[in-house]
């Protein structure tokens, strides 16, 4: 059997069928994985989602909502958990609808052990990926945060490629005031040179909604 063991998470298991449920407990209990699982959609709904890598082991067919209908609903609230649907009858045009919709893998009962044991390592290596790269996202916007605005209007003509006399006349100051405020923002963000600034920057301008540096440049 596939061992998961090496791996650190949680896997939230939803089925209305307790044999089910007990069942994907004890397997994945024995590959080492911690594991929480809930009888309805409506439980896993009131449940919050851990702050630790986990993916989601979802039936699609129950009563009321269905397992597409969560995928939709998690998408609809902005959370994103890495799915593993579970299905007694294959249906290639809601496989196709799941897949494209970001599930991780789509395995239909009965399934092998090490099918869903290697859907599960896909899902919380991605689930822990993510969480790393919002993590480091959140650490770029927080050194942002600490510009003052004219370090901000700098440091957008910098990562545009401007020099620092180009600069000064763009903003109607002297050189050695661009270049004060060019010396704070490589300071301030932490970095040693220009392009690793401009990789900060294209990172902060295709980062999340609303942030602080997406924008300040869709105001440039």
């Amino acid at each position: 059997m596939l061992s998961v063991s090496q791996l650190h998470g949680i896997v939230l298991v939803v089925d209305d069928n307790e044999a089910v449920r007990e069942s994907l407990r004890t397997l994945l209990q024995s590959a080492g994985v911690t594991v929480a699982t809930f009888a309805s959609l409506v439980e896993f709904l009131a449940t919050s989602i851990p702050d630790a890598p986990c993916c989601l082991v979802l039936d699609i067919r129950m009563p009321g909502m269905g397992g597409l209908d969560l995928q939709r609903e998690l998408a609809r609230q902005g959370i994103e958990i890495p799915i593993i649907f579970l299905t007694g009858h294959a249906d290639v045009p809601t496989t196709v609808r799941a897949m494209k919709d970001g599930a991780v893998e789509f395995l239909t009962k009965p399934f092998q052990p090490d099918d869903l044991l290697y859907a599960v390592r896909q899902g919380l290596e991605q689930c822990g990926i993510a969480m790393r790269e919002q993590a480091e996202f959140a650490e770029l916007r927080g050194r942002y945060a600490t510009l003052t605005p004219q370090e901000r209007e700098v440091m957008t003509l910098v990562t545009q490629g401007l020099l620092n006399k180009q600069i000064a006349a763009e903003l109607s100051r002297s050189e050695i005031t661009i270049k004060v405020h060019r010396g704070r923002v490589m300071a301030k963000m932490q970095v040693r040179s220009l392009a690793e600034l401009v990789r900060i920057a294209d990172r902060l301008r295709g980062g999340l909604v609303g942030s602080p540096y997406t924008n300040e440049y869709t105001k440039a």
